[in-house]
């Protein structure tokens, strides 16, 4: 399996809201707005979120800011635009997308997990500064480093009505020396008291170092700097974010 076609962003995709709630979002939102507040050399009225999927960061972060979402699915966008039909929804590829416009900001959540080498990082770490005003800045949030990764598992999911989705998401490190991690997904699906679908995605994300990160923030033309991810979740000090700050 490889990430060609992720079921969960194609076929899936009107499922998302049972997987992935947008109220689970509030604490990383917020932590998210703090930071951008609180590095920005300028106002912040716009920001430009890259790989915005189904939209649940935007539903909190537009109470705040103007928000233009850029996801490469359409499904996906065709979900947030049902809960965020306030922003701007455009369909592209961060590596490449270009919108003839700069925002004060720009944020790539977890999306940015999908880069598997350098040269993809950097062609999306580019975009983010090509879109930057000048004293502008974006921010970055990867799940993990090589420094912090570990296997983990997880499960969850939403009932709303008689539909409801349960996952089982199991992420390792197969080769420690190919840069790369794998997250497996298995998505059960239930209609009135039915299990209707179900199906599975094998999630290839790059896996870089945090000097791999400041480095290529670097030769973009930012101003690179870590800072902390102090999530309820996580212990203190287990995970980070990468900020460029664009002169």
């Amino acid at each position: 399996m490889n990430n060609k076609r992720l079921i969960l962003y194609n076929e899936l995709a009107e499922w998302w809201p049972l997987l992935s709630d947008p109220a689970d979002y509030e604490e990383e939102a917020e932590i998210y707005r703090s930071a951008l507040l609180a590095s920005a050399g300028t106002t912040l009225s716009t920001i430009l979120e890259l790989g915005s999927g189904g939209g649940n960061n935007a539903s909190h972060l537009k109470k705040h800011f103007q928000m233009t979402l850029v996801d490469l699915s359409v499904q996906m966008l065709k979900v947030s635009e049902k809960l965020n039909p306030e922003c701007i929804h455009v369909n592209g590829d961060m590596r490449t997308v270009r919108l003839g416009k700069t925002f004060d900001g720009v944020f790539i959540h977890d999306a940015i997990i999908y880069m598997k080498t350098i040269e993809q990082l950097k062609q999306a770490v580019d975009t983010a500064y090509m879109h930057c005003k000048p004293r502008g800045l974006a921010l970055f949030v990867p799940d993990w480093t090589v420094e912090n990764f570990r296997p983990t598992t997880s499960h969850g999911g939403h009932d709303k009505g008689d539909r409801g989705l349960r996952y089982l998401e199991w992420t390792i490190d197969q080769d420690p020396s190919d840069g790369l991690y794998s997250s497996y997904m298995i998505y059960l699906m239930k209609e009135k008291d039915c299990i209707t679908q179900s199906g599975i995605d094998e999630h290839v994300c790059g896996l870089f170092s945090e000097a791999d990160w400041l480095e290529t923030i670097k030769e973009a033309g930012f101003i690179a700097r870590t800072l902390p991810y102090n999530h309820s979740e996580f212990a203190k000090g287990d995970h980070f974010m990468f900020m460029g700050f664009k002169e």
